[in-house]
């Protein structure tokens, strides 16, 4: 399977897609003014303690303090992590392991106090109404290896299958590891085809990095940024391209002079399949991506057999649901069900990437009688899913056909990102019809006339509102008149929507 990467850039924006086979499979979008920080180290102070949900807030400087769960702070320097320079440990848990305490997680009033400077990473940027999650496990990423300053560990991606060749890069990592460094590493999908040499280079680069962290440390100012990672174009140079990438286009000569000397330093193997864009036509265009991403942002995918799906994106759940729509097959009800359900595998797995859609995911198939079938339907959604690059959970379908996903979520959906919710709907999707604001203006009046003696009534809605109570709801308007005794008139406000009204005392 063949990819491209496209970047690009402007002065406000700067856009990745990545295109497998000529059809987009995922767009990474970054913005001037509010750039994700995951990845990036702040130096904090805790602000608030949560004893009930074993937690904290702490201030880093954003717009909402950050949230630190127990389970991300590192408890006590781990054996063989010695000097470490910003040590986060309550002075009760360390007592407690050095007296040989059993070793149960300490609680997180033992960990922190309130007004304590901390050194955090950022690794899920805010979403919504929610603070950035943080932890106290450093990482630092390089092109094939991870750097944990606090940790011996050495560890292979577990998108490394084969075993010889997982033993031979933790063998590889030991022998590049001195006896006296600090830190342990995990190495990357992409350490595979890596030589001993190139993963050496990456882990002085990040000892570099880790070094300089330290010293803007030691001095920085609660709510100060220590390191940021890389812009979006180099990051995807770094994580997103591999072996069977075959060109990274970028319409930016800027961009695209950062990424050559970028990928010199640190990816030389891929330095000429960077291609300078200067085409009149914009970049995006050569592969329809504006119109994919448009698509990507509409509930509803057709599908090439008639079929279609539609995705619901709510706060608690994503629901996807499988339809035949307008494909009735040539043989049989199930054969017609079973190919609409196999296409729809498909075409879920890309809408994930594309949606970049997160957490609880429900999927519900249409139900098949044929246990092969659901078998074959199942498999099928495992193996699309398994070229997602984020890790993706998924459950045996159930007697009604639903299969449900959980996939990580670190930023925000390719809708969130892009749109905001209706202002007149609230994001339900539905407005009152025209009857139903008419009913509760008439309800409003007879709670008006009650409450305040006022001459006359004035009512100020939209048209088809104003034209309906003209109109059907006339002789309603007339006995309403009638019944409290005072004459109402009505006026139509062009830049009301359907939903909005005011009843105004004369």
């Amino acid at each position: 399977m063949s990819e491209e990467i496209l970047i690009n850039v402007t002065p406000q924006e700067t856009r990745v897609a990545v295109i497998e086979n000529g059809v987009l499979q995922e767009v990474h979008i970054e913005r001037a003014r509010n750039r994700g920080i995951v990845g990036n180290i702040y130096k904090g102070r805790v602000v608030r303690i949560l004893p009930g949900m074993q937690a904290a807030f702490v201030e880093i400087g954003l717009e909402r303090a950050a949230f630190l769960h127990a389970a991300d702070i590192r408890p006590w320097p781990e054996n063989g992590a010695r000097g470490v320079p910003f040590e986060t440990v309550g002075t009760n848990a360390l007592a407690r392991a050095s007296q040989g305490a059993p070793s149960t997680a300490p609680r997180i009033h033992e960990l922190l106090h309130e007004g304590q400077e901390i050194v955090v990473q950022v690794v899920k940027d805010p979403l919504g109404s929610k603070g950035a999650r943080l932890t106290t496990q450093i990482t630092l990423p390089a092109r094939y290896v991870v750097f944990m300053p606090y940790t011996r560990h050495i560890g292979v991606s577990q998108k490394i299958g084969d075993e010889q060749e997982r033993e031979r890069l933790r063998a590889l990592m030991r022998a590049a590891v001195g006896d006296g460094d600090e830190g342990g590493y995990i190495l990357r999908t992409a350490a595979e085809t890596a030589t001993e040499q190139e993963i050496r280079n990456d882990m002085a680069y990040l000892r570099r990095v880790w070094a300089a962290c330290q010293e803007r440390a030691r001095s920085a100012k609660p709510g100060e940024l220590i390191h940021e990672d890389l812009s979006l174009p180099l990051r995807a140079m770094r994580d997103l391209v591999r072996d069977n990438v075959e060109k990274i286009r970028i319409d930016s000569r800027e961009t695209y002079q950062k990424a050559v000397e970028f990928a010199a330093e640190f990816i030389p193997e891929v330095a000429d399949r960077i291609e300078y864009y200067p085409g009149e036509r914009p970049i995006f265009d050569l592969y329809a991506v504006e119109d994919e991403i448009q698509k990507a942002l509409a509930p509803k995918v057709l599908l090439k057999s008639g079929g279609y799906l539609v995705i619901d994106q709510t706060e608690a759940m994503t629901t996807i649901d499988v339809n035949t729509g307008a494909f009735v097959g040539r043989k049989n009800l199930e054969d017609t069900l079973f190919k609409t359900n196999l296409e729809a595998a498909q075409a879920i797995a890309r809408q994930l990437r594309l949606r970049n859609l997160g957490g609880m995911i429900i999927v519900d198939f249409i139900d098949m009688e044929d246990a092969d079938h659901r078998r074959a339907v199942l498999r099928a959604l495992e193996k699309a899913l398994a070229r997602d690059r984020t890790k993706v959970h998924m459950t045996e379908m159930s007697p009604l056909g639903l299969v449900e996903l959980t996939r990580k979520r670190t930023r925000e959906s390719l809708e969130r990102l892009l749109c905001q919710p209706c202002p007149i709907c609230q994001g339900r999707g539905t407005l009152k019809t025209p009857q139903t604001v008419c009913y509760e203006i008439f309800r409003e009046l007879l709670r008006e006339a009650r409450q305040f003696g006022a001459d006359e009534y004035l009512v100020v809605a939209s048209q088809p509102v104003i034209d309906l109570l003209l109109d059907e709801e006339a002789e309603s308007l007339m006995r309403l008149q009638e019944f409290i005794g005072r004459p109402i008139q009505l006026k139509v406000e062009p830049l009301y929507h359907q939903e909005q009204y005011d009843v105004v005392l004369l």
